[in-house]
């Protein structure tokens, strides 16, 4: 008899990454979804299909043992955490709170059993310390003896969730909702220490340590560079990422800040910069895969956390700093980022309006956590400025490079 993995969150990474790897790993897969357009379809077909798209070339791969499971039906949520092998959630930040109870009783319902075999929940968000996050959000739910069994044989595992899925389409939804499109890279980084039983021995799955490395090279490196992809991409008149990187100017910019990160947690974790590099040039391939029609506006949306302080951008940039780089590629990302409006953002009303009534410095000091950092406050209000007033691109870049040259030669990562 498989292993049972339950997935919670049946949305375009859970169907599209997380589920393809445990079922062709050779688990009976069980998707946990309000949706339940998806979850009636899977437990009619008992399958489903994820299309590989990698330009001009495309493989169908059907994946089947899988089933749903309705989000709202608390007890069939709970029975299936209890008899689960091994589990993720691929849900989005926000909605944590909201599945952390039902994740508590499928708890307390292994704990009333007796059950001492552990169940490792692998986290596949993108928030730093997400681990602590949902253990906080799990024990407010649990008594004294249920949160021992919680810390004894409940494992809350990060995971670097790399894979690019994009948003499918009205047409596309209404054919098959089930079916979901995704690029040929498949790997996910686990925290190799976190576990509390056995590594899922199935392919596509790496165990690492420490995880802290994954963590900000997927959130400094490929997060910011692709966001930073999309602002530039947007003030260029581009729809698609893939156009925006196309643009040699755009990925010059982009190259740059991505290795101002790697300069960081290359010294930082004592690993080879070359296999950074590679990374890095691997990133701008898949960025460049015209087949996922991966949007602008979808990759920039969210300005308000995108340019919080401890997400991609400023995140990014405290970062280099603590290692004692500088970073000038960075911050005009911020500036650009500023500059970004997305068909809808219901998320960053309250920062654009800040913006046009307060100015600049007001969102960079109370929105962007720089009010202690006057040089960095200068900077990105320079950048702000020059783009702005009239964006040139070629001379945006020029006073770039210009500005690298005189404050950052000496630790220069090339």
């Amino acid at each position: 008899m498989s292993k049972l993995f339950i997935q919670y969150g049946a949305g375009n990474i859970g169907r599209g990454f997380i589920g393809q790897l445990f079922s062709q790993g050779g688990y009976r897969v069980g998707f946990i979804d309000v949706n339940t357009d998806i979850i009636n379809r899977l437990n009619a077909d008992k399958k489903y299909t994820v299309t590989i798209l990698d330009n001009d070339i495309k493989e169908e791969v059907v994946l089947y043992n899988v089933y749903g499971i309705d989000g709202r039906d608390n007890s069939a949520v709970a029975e299936a955490i209890a008899s689960a092998d091994c589990m993720a959630t691929a849900i989005g930040v926000n909605i944590l709170p909201y599945i952390a109870p039902n994740i508590a009783t499928g708890i307390k319902l292994r704990y009333q059993r007796g059950i001492t075999s552990p169940l490792d929940i692998i986290i596949c968000e993108n928030l730093i310390d997400a681990d602590k996050y949902l253990s906080q959000l799990i024990c407010k739910q649990l008594d004294e003896k249920e949160t021992g069994y919680f810390t004894e044989h409940i494992g809350l595992v990060k995971a670097s969730i790399g894979r690019m899925v994009p948003v499918l389409t009205a047409e596309q939804i209404k054919s098959n909702p089930t079916n979901v499109f995704a690029e040929r890279y498949c790997k996910l980084p686990v925290d190799k220490d976190a576990f509390k039983g056995n590594i899922p021995d199935i392919p596509g799955i790496y165990p690492f340590s420490p995880f802290g490395y994954f963590i900000k090279r997927k959130l400094y490196i490929h997060n910011m560079g692709h966001s930073l992809t999309a602002y530039l991409g947007a003030l260029s008149g581009y729809k698609y990422i893939w156009e925006a990187i196309d643009d040699s100017r755009i990925k010059y910019v982009v190259l740059r800040a991505m290795l101002e990160s790697a300069g960081a947690i290359s010294s930082e974790y004592d690993m080879p910069l070359r296999d950074l590099l590679l990374h890095i040039y691997d990133l701008m391939r898949r960025f460049s895969n015209h087949a996922l029609e991966d949007t602008v506006d979808r990759v920039g949306k969210d300005i308000k956390r995108k340019l919080s302080e401890n997400d991609r951008f400023i995140g990014a940039l405290k970062y280099c700093l603590s290692i004692g780089i500088r970073p000038v590629y960075i911050p005009a990302g911020v500036a650009a980022g500023l500059l970004f409006r997305a068909q809808k953002d219901d998320n960053s009303g309250e920062l654009i309006k800040a913006l046009e009534e307060k100015g600049v410095v007001y969102v960079l000091e109370n929105f962007c956590g720089l009010s202690d950092n006057e040089t960095y406050l200068n900077m990105i209000t320079e950048y702000y400025k020059q783009l702005t007033d009239s964006f040139d691109m070629e001379k945006f870049i020029y006073n770039l490079d210009e500005r690298y040259g005189k404050i950052n030669r000496e630790s220069d990562i090339l």
